[in-house]
């Protein structure tokens, strides 16, 4: 059974995206250290030939991202995040002008910096967890934000994995958070369960199979699960070899309702949202 959540529309700098249709977010590392991309971008020619091939793919967003969160990843210094963030967005939307990108960070000073020179969506792993000033940059701006459920930092959320019920303490988690927002009257909400942060290999793959419990909050789901450690450790394989299962847990997610699918490999994301919108309109 296919789910059918509530249509979704995001004002994305003054234009609707409609969400019926799964969006692709094509993900644009400038780090040095991603657990499967880390340092392929070493130049202005480097990231433009990626975002190049990803929008003509059919990338929808672009997701730019200047901190490492893979599990124990080192820390990145504000300074240096918010130079290599607002560099890279800079550069897209110069060569790119219609382009959609978001900056993926939980530092509010890197959002608004990037905001500031071209983004159009905060994308936010911790939800205003490790940075409170973060909910008054999304209400000041009132730019689509996309919060994700994780558990302390990229350095401690492996150790964090205890939960009485995980999809009833997600569904807590925001319903707590929608509500700051909402009363804020920030409409333009986007939820990640997370998949892979403060989460077991196990604690994954039930959360996949309850996604569909999430349609309560009435709002557009994100599922990020591109070549992650659910699906390379299950299939004893490396994230490079990781496309064949994730495209499969891709499938899974749009059949349980998300709206955007977050991924490294954008064609192959497009052709699974085009299988999956011919079975949902039979």
């Amino acid at each position: 059974m296919i789910a059918t959540p509530t249509p979704k529309f995001i004002n994305v700098r003054g234009q609707l995206m409609d969400l019926s249709i799964p969006k692709i977010m094509g993900i644009v590392n400038v780090t040095p250290d991603s657990f499967y991309d880390g340092g392929q971008i070493r130049s202005n020619r480097d990231l433009l030939h990626k975002v190049e091939k990803m929008l003509a793919d059919g990338a929808d967003i672009l997701d730019v991202g200047a901190y490492s969160s893979r599990p124990g990843a080192a820390e990145v210094s504000e300074k240096e995040e918010r130079k290599l963030a607002t560099h890279a967005v800079s550069e897209i939307v110069k060569a790119f002008p219609e382009a959609v990108v978001s900056i993926d960070s939980f530092r509010m000073t890197v959002a608004r910096a990037s905001l500031d020179v071209g983004a159009s969506i905060i994308n936010d792993i911790s939800g205003g967890e490790l940075d409170e000033s973060m909910f008054d940059l999304v209400i000041e701006r009132n730019v689509p934000y996309i919060m994700m459920h994780m558990r302390g930092n990229p350095q401690t959320m492996s150790q964090m994995t205890d939960y009485k019920d995980i999809i009833s303490d997600i569904i807590d988690y925001f319903n707590f958070k929608l509500s700051q927002l909402t009363r804020k009257g920030v409409k333009d909400i986007i939820i990640d369960p997370g998949f892979g942060f403060a989460k077991t290999r196990e604690q994954n793959f039930e959360l996949m199979n309850k996604l569909e419990l999430l349609w309560m909050l009435d709002v557009p789901m994100l599922c990020g699960i591109s070549r992650k450690s659910m699906i390379f450790k299950t299939l004893n394989c490396t994230p490079d070899q990781a496309l064949n299962g994730t495209t499969a847990l891709n499938m899974a997610s749009l059949m349980k309702g998300a709206s955007i699918l977050r991924v490294h490999d954008v064609r192959e994301a497009k052709e699974t949202i085009t299988l999956f919108q011919e079975i949902k309109n039979r």
